[in-house]
């Protein structure tokens, strides 16, 4: 019988979480501390840091700034018109959902989307064991990286429980600026829908009347009779369209940017609904790992999202029967 036997060379290195020394083979590129649990990857290498690339706070807050004041401008002769109560009743809806949108808007783009716990590492006296369990070093920042940690080259920084880094707000989504990002998106869908709901009811009050010309389709039936009636209703709907005056075109603008952004952010918000209920992030649903891992999906989910510590059964009246035991 013939024997072959693989020579390796081991080699000694450094743990970077405890300071102790290790021996692994020459073929280990990455390796895990069997004291403090660090992981050392030995090929990773670091790469230059891309630019921030966030779209302007102020150009975004102008805009919402002109729906809100737009929208009240257009709308309040109709709505005044028809009785005081109703024109308070928009104005105070207005204000909330501005001041709302806002509010949230303001928070997820300047809080700090949530950094990572700053431990002790380095030295062994000082780190116990099991302390560093699973962290890794960050090359960018030059520090331990926690497992919930994800260093976003954007922002030149690692982001606890990072969902993704959204160009519209500038600013990373994480562990402590969810919550306001999704409050922004609720209270984004919320206002494009009453600003649509408004744009129509007062454009119906403002827009001109439409004059039909439907004298030659006589003798006219069929497929081609529908076709013909629904190009006379669009031409007479653009011609009442050039007698708008400025009001009016402010409500047809405010109107369709309203859809436009209200099929966007509702799909966004669902998203981020579902990832949520799913007790995920959209990067570790990126993640090959999440695959691996078990996660329960359930409404608790989404309760303890929003800081509802107890169970909302807690607060319902209990109509549970007791039996009596009966003994012979």
């Amino acid at each position: 019988e013939q024997y072959v036997t693989e020579v390796t060379e081991n080699y000694e290195t450094i743990c970077w979480g405890c300071g102790l020394r290790v021996l692994l083979p020459s073929c280990a590129s990455a390796f895990k501390c069997g004291w403090c649990g660090a992981i050392t990857d030995q090929n990773k290498k670091k790469r230059d840091q891309s630019s921030k690339n966030g779209l302007n706070y102020f150009v975004i807050f102008l805009y919402m700034f002109f729906c809100a004041v737009g929208g009240v401008w257009a709308v309040y002769p109709v709505v005044f018109s028809i009785s005081i109560l109703c024109g308070v009743f928009h104005s105070i809806v207005t204000a909330a959902l501005s001041i709302a949108t806002v509010s949230f808007f303001s928070f997820s783009a300047f809080r700090c989307a949530g950094a990572p716990p700053n431990v002790v590492w380095g030295s062994y006296p000082a780190v116990g064991k099991g302390d560093l369990e699973n962290y890794t070093f960050c090359h960018y920042c030059s520090k331990p990286k926690s497992p919930r940690a994800h260093h976003c080259r954007s922002c030149r920084k690692c982001i606890l429980d990072m969902d993704h880094h959204c160009p519209f707000i500038g600013n990373c989504v994480g562990a402590a600026n969810h919550r306001s990002f999704v409050g922004f998106l609720i209270s984004a869908v919320l206002s494009t829908i009453y600003v649509s709901i408004m744009s129509v009811y007062a454009g119906s009050h403002l827009w001109p009347p439409l004059k039909y010309s439907l004298r030659h389709i006589d003798g006219v039936s069929g497929t081609y009779l529908a076709w013909r009636i629904l190009n006379e209703i669009v031409v007479a709907f653009l011609r009442s369209a050039l007698l708008l005056s400025s009001r009016g075109l402010i409500l047809a603008y405010l109107f369709i940017a309203s859809v436009s952004l209200q099929i966007g952010l509702a799909v966004l918000l669902w998203q981020q609904l579902s990832y949520i209920y799913e007790g995920k992030t959209y990067l570790s649903h990126l993640s090959p790992q999440a695959d691996n891992e078990e996660e329960k999906k359930d409404c608790q989910n989404l309760v303890r999202f929003f800081g509802v510590q107890y169970s909302v059964t807690r607060f319902l009246p209990n109509f549970r029967v007791t039996r009596k035991r009966h003994t012979k």
